[in-house]
């Protein structure tokens, strides 16, 4: 067995989906996963490992059948819903069951908070392998940070002059220097992931763990965030809720000393092959058939890797998008809630990464495929049953 964390050092062309959970609770938490869902932490659970979450979860509030604690994660510490964990401010958090409540307004800069707990608990690792899930809410919306000497460093490198008018997020105020915000937010992040692996090190155990760090999504813009400034998404176009390749194309970074030679991969691979990934390497059989395919090939460069006949993508906020990427391929559809069979775009990733030249209209026979793999792939779901201009399948 080895233990299992979070960090970097290898670069993978990697794609994600985007998951739009709805509240089901004024307060807070998204439609749960269901008790039929098995996580690959309930499987490293069963099979030995601690398990550990520190962050957003946005699954399931407590004492659904998302509850943290039902799938998979012995400990959970941070906010079990998406939209609460965009206040870095909040007036309390989760450990478990319990909630943990702050006294004072504007008393607890939670990324660090959620950070020390993370740090805790490699401190008190016993011998005993551990997976520890740590999904950081920043960078992220909005865009705030506590005013320290990393803040004020930012200001004075991009000469950056005050913002003026009025801008709020969630009813909250933004500050006056958005772009050393995000930047500092950024350095919080780095100084965080060098403090876990530093931690890794002192504790012995960096030549039996793996770290992965990974995103979710491309460069948001709400909350003060500014991708243009920052170049954030490179040649790519697109941003978060995008499904060109700057909204959906993100960095991978796999790192454990001695295991792993430092190269770069550009074959695309999604966030659902981590699950037959972590449980080859912890020698746990998958049992059930699943859309993942292990990445260990990859990694340790060891065998043929497995490639994926293409990915779908779908997005249901901004009037609906979905995408498909088979080869060098990609299509996409935008304003599918709004239109009855819209019409498809195509790019040739090999010759336009860019997604310019929408080639369409020169390629009929790969637009019908494409049009294929959207009907085949696109489920109804009753949690979103009027997103989609179509009827129950």
């Amino acid at each position: 067995m080895c233990t299992v964390k979070i960090k970097f050092s290898y670069w993978l062309a990697y794609r994600t989906y985007s998951y739009t959970g709805k509240c089901i609770l004024s307060a807070e938490g998204q439609t749960p996963i269901p008790d039929s869902v098995i996580t690959f932490a309930n499987l490293l659970q069963q099979n030995g490992y601690a398990t550990a979450a520190f962050g957003k979860w946005g699954l399931g509030y407590i004492t659904t059948s998302g509850d943290p604690n039902k799938k998979g994660f012995d400990l959970f510490y941070g906010y079990n819903c998406q939209t609460l964990a965009h206040n870095y401010y909040p007036d309390h958090l989760w450990n478990n069951h319990n909630r943990i409540d702050f006294a004072a307004k504007d008393s607890v800069y939670s990324a660090d908070i959620i950070h020390q707990q993370a740090l805790q608990y490699i401190k008190n690792s016993g011998g005993k392998p551990f997976f520890i899930y740590l999904p950081y809410t920043i960078p992220h919306g909005e865009v705030i940070v506590p005013h320290d000497s990393t803040y004020y460093y930012y200001i004075k490198k991009f000469n950056e002059q005050p913002v003026t008018e009025k801008r709020m997020y969630d009813g909250r105020p933004l500050g006056e220097y958005p772009h050393a915000s995000f930047a500092a937010m950024v350095s919080r992040l780095d100084k965080y992931v060098g403090e876990i692996a530093k931690l890794v090190e002192e504790k012995g155990i960096a030549n039996n763990t793996l770290i992965i760090f990974t995103s979710d999504n491309g460069p948001h813009r709400e909350g003060g965030g500014d991708p243009e400034f920052f170049n954030s998404n490179g040649i790519y176009k697109g941003i978060k809720r995008d499904l060109y390749e700057g909204g959906i194309r993100v960095p991978f970074i796999a790192y454990w000393p001695g295991k792993i030679r430092s190269s770069v991969v550009d074959k695309p691979a999604a966030l659902w092959d981590m699950y037959p990934t972590f449980l080859q390497m912890a020698g746990v059989p998958v049992k059930k058939k699943i859309d993942g395919i292990s990445l260990v090939p990859t990694l340790f460069q060891t065998g043929n890797q497995k490639q994926h006949e293409y990915f779908y993508w779908e997005f249901h906020e901004n009037d609906g998008r979905q995408a498909v990427l088979w080869g060098k391929w990609k299509a996409i559809k935008l304003a599918v809630t709004k239109v009855s069979n819209p019409a498809i775009e195509l790019y040739d990733l090999d010759k336009d990464p860019q997604e310019i030249n929408n080639i369409a209209a020169q390629n009929p026979e790969i637009v019908k495929k494409m049009g294929e793999l959207f009907s085949k792939e696109h489920r109804y779901d009753p949690d979103w049953p009027l997103l989609f201009k179509e009827t129950k399948k």
